[in-house]
């Protein structure tokens, strides 16, 4: 049998090595574009940044050790030009020579992955560059090098977005990061990117939300972008990060069936419309494991893991993938964030009855040394608890967090089955009460009506509300450093004695600084005959959101500054 293989990097390189580990006898040809077959994709901002010294670290495999380890034909600088399905061969160039050859198949692994998007107003220029590639990357490595540029600005909020303007102003350049949409990072919710907004400005990017870029134009000078409604921003550098886009030109040519934004289809096996062709990576559209829809999901995970599938099934195992549910995990300066399954919007949109909760949580014991708080959001099924999404920010046990939740998800697990995981438990890890099982007795909480819990988006109506009355519990110093205008202050341990105080005919929405001690409150209040509600996430996320959002509305109706 012979296989070859259009593409390395995660899925075709992973096909490759599985198809050798199942079929000694097999010939298997790798023909990869680029001059590098398997190299660490996702690290490429990090060698911009120096945080990766050495360019030979980026190379995961060469096609000689490829050869060696696995005898395997690889072939770089060797483009696929055509699929000739009915001769079942691959019309190949060889970039080096210019020359031309066919290259005959029994099987074909389709793994082209996805080209970086390309507005049509950015123009072809040394100073206008992309991030996908090794060769990107030793492209805008030597251009610092060389040219020492003192400024850069990055087009796109996503993953490499941020990446890379950290990586930027590690490498000692101002950045400006302009992002179309309101928020950074799309597979998040808009309060959860607000701790990253916030986070990014103190870094020292500067960061501008809801703008867009409709013209840039370059010279030997530098690059000038001109900001619909705003101006010009001028920099030496313009990176551009606006997404990926399958790359299945070759696809579309041999008569393969495409679906989303041109995505190749394939079954469960990764088998295409041909029989004898399989697809995968990032120009193949999957199923959500979620929702149960058609999705992209560019990520490495996913590719290596249909790699492998496809190979199993050339080699007669009948391995299925699944589905996806976009889980991921980006570094900030000295954040983390990281999320899993579907957003609150995601979730909305598909049609749940959904809620969501939100915890401020230590990432283990206060009492040992060293605790940092993360902000969790779990998103769940109102019909059964089951648990549909999750986001985290934060600094240590974020990754930890976001994994357990996705094998809940993956698991279809409900809230209530949350509650019962048994964690791992010590003062330097976690709690005796993990932040994971506290986001189930949350959720369960709201669920059977124990407690009534409102968010900063209602908090504008709330606070018009002639028939409300707002409850502060906290104490008197942290009332005063940041409360909501016309809110009464009654702290929570005083709050039995002074029931008198408050009027029942109001409905009570109380607020503290992380919405714990407010739970707290609405208990006592709910046994002595109050209609209440908990403010989720408290004046601290809401602060959040005041500080790294663009709603003026949000701050206008907090009174105070609390430092921290």
């Amino acid at each position: 049998m012979k296989v070859v293989i259009i593409g390395g990097v995660a899925g075709g390189a992973t096909a490759a090595a599985r198809l050798r580990r199942l079929d000694e006898s097999a010939e298997i040809v790798v023909l990869e574009r680029s001059g590098y077959v398997s190299y660490a994709n996702c690290g490429l901002p990090y060698y911009i940044g120096g945080a990766i010294k050495e360019r030979g670290k980026l190379t995961l495999q060469t096609p000689q050790s490829f050869k060696r380890r696995f005898n395997v034909d690889v072939r770089v600088r060797s483009e696929a030009i055509e699929i000739l399905r009915e001769a079942k061969q691959v019309r190949v160039r060889d970039l080096e020579s210019g020359k031309e050859y066919l290259e005959s198949y029994d099987k074909l692994v389709y793994s082209p992955g996805a080209r970086a998007v390309v507005p049509p107003f950015v123009p072809a220029h040394e100073r206008v560059l992309t991030l996908r590639t090794v060769e990107d990357t030793f492209r805008i490595d030597d251009f610092i090098k060389e040219k020492s540029p003192k400024s850069a600005l990055v087009i796109g909020g996503g993953f490499i977005g941020l990446e890379a303007a950290e990586n930027l102003l590690a490498r000692g350049l101002q950045v400006a990061l302009v992002e179309l949409g309101d928020q950074v990072m799309p597979p998040f919710d808009y309060d959860m990117a607000c701790i990253l907004h916030s986070r990014l400005r103190e870094g020292g990017v500067d960061l501008r939300l809801s703008q867009k870029v409709e013209a840039l134009s370059a010279d030997g000078q530098g690059i000038a972008a001109k900001i619909e409604g705003r101006g010009e921003i001028r920099a030496d550098i313009a990176l551009v990060c606006v997404g990926v886009a399958p790359e299945t030109q070759l696809a579309r040519a041999a008569g393969l069936e495409l679906g989303i934004k041109g995505a190749v289809v394939t079954d469960e096996h990764m088998r295409t419309s041909d029989s004898d062709i399989y697809a995968v990576g990032d120009a193949v559209q999957v199923k959500n494991f979620v929702t149960g829809e058609t999705a992209l999901f560019p990520l490495a995970g996913p590719a290596n893991k249909q790699g492998r599938i496809a190979a199993d099934n050339i080699c007669g195992l009948g391995s299925r993938f699944a589905g996806a549910q976009g889980s991921s995990v980006v570094k900030v300066f000295d954040m983390t964030a990281a999320s899993t399954g579907l957003s609150e919007k995601a979730a909305e949109a598909a049609g749940f009855a959904c809620g969501a909760v939100l915890l401020f949580s230590p990432d283990h014991a206060t009492y040992y040394p060293g605790a940092r708080n993360m902000t969790l959001k779990v998103v769940y099924n109102r019909e059964d608890g089951r648990i549909l999404g999750a986001q985290a920010v934060g600094y240590g046990g974020v990754d930890k967090r976001i994994d357990v939740l996705a094998t809940a998800i993956r698991a279809k697990m409900t809230a209530q089955e949350l509650t019962e995981l048994d964690l791992c438990y010590a003062p330097p890890f976690s709690s005796a009460k993990d932040p994971v099982n506290m986001a189930g007795y949350v959720i369960e909480n709201v669920r059977l009506g124990i407690v009534k819990q409102h968010t900063w988006r209602e908090m504008e109506e709330i606070c018009k509300d002639k028939n409300a009355l707002l409850l502060d519990v906290q104490t008197a110093p942290e009332y005063e450093a940041a409360h909501f205008e016309g809110a009464v202050n009654i702290p929570v341990d005083e709050l039995r004695a002074r029931l008198g105080e408050l009027d029942r005919g109001k409905k009570i929405y109380v607020n503290c600084y992380s919405g714990l001690r407010s739970y707290i409150a609405c208990r006592i209040l709910s046994e002595n005959g109050f209609d209440c509600s908990n403010f989720s996430g408290g004046i601290r996320f809401y602060k959040v959101v005041a500080e790294g959002g663009n709603y003026d509305s949000v701050s206008r109706h907090l009174c105070g500054v609390r430092a921290d």
